[in-house]
């Protein structure tokens, strides 16, 4: 959190609230359509500072393909998103899996896990070959003010894609998990003084037990 407090100086939420799923953040009507996926994203493109002219919007169906196992048989998840980076002046493509368009609030947080793509890997701040690469993802789409939405659908419990921590023989998740984010959310609270944040009624009541599980972990560590 301290690097993203660098990278991103000024755009986190020590200096910016939490965006939310309430008519304030977003406004406009949804049904679903092509032309409210639009708008969608740009309501969020604009919260993470990705201008428009940097990347175009298309749409992929992931439920046509196979459904596939690895070798100890579990099942392989299909991608809720994909960052294609330009080259060369092009436009970075974000594509989105239609199946998700009838529920826009985990639309929401895959837009804004791929524009973190953007703002990390687009603007070269990291390798895209570093180990972490997804996890750091999903931690800058929190900093960035998306907590909230990757917390009440997480994606980090998939055995089939899980590597270990670099020399060690311990399980390491692709994304990260319910707990991650509670942790992550309970660190944002304490940074901003919050001891019962507004924001956090938002959290569904799994994720909020998490972090109302972290915030209890947090007020008895040590100060370092």
């Amino acid at each position: 959190m301290a690097w993203l407090a660098r990278e991103f100086d000024g755009e986190g939420l020590v200096e910016r609230d939490f965006v939310l799923p309430t008519d304030a953040h977003f406004p406009d009507a949804y049904d679903g359509s092509p032309a409210a996926v639009r708008r969608l994203f740009d309501r969020v493109r604009e919260r993470m500072n990705v201008p428009a002219a940097r990347v175009r919007l298309a749409v992929m169906d992931e439920t046509r393909g196979p459904m596939l196992v690895n070798g100890d048989g579990d099942l392989m998840p299909t991608a809720a998103g994909l960052w294609e980076g330009g080259g060369d002046g092009d436009r970075t493509i974000v594509r989105l899996d239609r199946s998700q368009f009838d529920r826009p609030m985990d639309l929401v947080g895959t837009m804004a896990h791929e524009l973190s793509h953007e703002r990390l890997l687009g603007e070269n701040r990291i390798d895209r070959d570093r180990f972490d690469n997804e996890l750091l993802t999903d931690l800058t789409t929190v900093w960035l003010g998306f907590g909230v939405f990757l917390a009440n659908s997480p994606r980090g419990d998939w055995t089939s894609i899980a590597g270990t921590w670099p020399g060690t023989d311990l399980r390491r998740p692709e994304y990260m998990t319910g707990p991650m984010y509670g942790y992550a959310l309970a660190r944002i609270a304490g940074l901003r003084f919050e001891e019962r944040p507004a924001w956090a009624r938002h959290l569904k009541w799994d994720a909020r037990a998490l972090f109302k599980q972290a915030m209890r972990w947090a007020a008895r560590e040590e100060p370092t």
